[in-house]
């Protein structure tokens, strides 16, 4: 579906990405995960087009994605961005209306399959009691969760999702990641998507792809990514590997660091308190 072939990007003559190349499956669940400032979400910005690259091109069913019209490609294709922010008076029906903007008809109006539309999203990600709330006062998984459904709204084939998960305590972040697992199984829309937590990354992912040093260090099934070699020498910490039979992946609690630095050591005890 989408193919990315010797992808080079950077900032202001800085590299960040040397000839990166690889496959997203359609209707399949693919995670970037690697160190901060690895260049995972310089990648989803190159695939939403917000970013050209140095080289290297990106194609989309075969078709080079800098040719496709803008709003086609809005169309097939939507992003939601790392904390994104919307207008203090939006409500969050406002919000998900939004999305049917690349689908609106030339006077610029919406139209009852725009409405049915919003409503049905609105109904998928269960914000019904929360869309005439403004989004400046919802708590952060309700936010997400409208965004999520506003992005849902563009009935996109693929949905790009930089950190979904950020800022969310735990009971937030597990709905979210259900929410994405649930698009992705019942509505066959593929995911690309950044995240931090190597064991939610595992347990949500179909494929997972490795970012270390400008490149893919490795990429496959979680299986085949989480594991004490792979762990230690991207992320420099020595864990303990776990299976989850319920959930058929792996899982790993953090033992140390690779390394075990005398930086963090004091330089006198502390004294007894009397």
């Amino acid at each position: 579906m989408l193919k990315i072939s010797n992808l080079t990007m950077g900032y202001e003559g800085k590299r960040i990405l040397k000839d990166i190349s690889f496959d997203v499956e359609k209707n399949k669940i693919t995670t970037l995960i690697g160190p901060n400032g690895c260049g995972k979400s310089t990648i989803l910005k190159a695939l939403s087009r917000a970013k050209k690259p140095q080289n290297g091109k990106i194609f989309l069913d075969s078709k080079n994605i800098l040719r496709i019209d803008e709003k086609k490609l809005a169309k097939i294709m939507s992003i939601l961005p790392q904390s994104p922010k919307a207008p203090d008076d939006f409500s969050a029906r406002d919000l998900v209306g939004y999305g049917r903007y690349p689908h609106m008809n030339w006077l610029g109006r919406l139209t009852k399959k725009d409405y049915d539309i919003i409503d049905w999203a609105i109904k998928e990600t269960k914000i019904e009691s929360l869309q005439h709330r403004m989004v400046s006062t919802m708590s952060g998984g309700e936010r997400q969760r409208a965004w999520i459904a506003m992005a849902l709204a563009q009935q996109p084939r693929i949905l790009l999702l930089d950190e979904p998960t950020t800022y969310l305590d735990i009971s937030h972040q597990f709905e979210v990641l259900e929410l994405v697992s649930r698009l992705n199984r019942d509505m066959n829309i593929t995911v690309v998507m950044v995240l931090h937590d190597l064991n939610q990354a595992a347990r949500y992912s179909d494929k997972i792809i490795v970012i270390k040093d400008e490149k893919i260090y490795k990429e496959g099934k979680p299986e085949e990514i989480i594991n004490k070699k792979l762990l230690e020498e991207v992320f420099s910490i020595k864990v303990k590997i776990f299976e989850d039979e319920e959930n058929n992946c792996p899982y790993f609690i953090p033992m140390k660091s690779k390394e075990s630095s005398d930086a963090f050591k004091l330089n006198k005890p502390f004294e007894k308190c009397s």
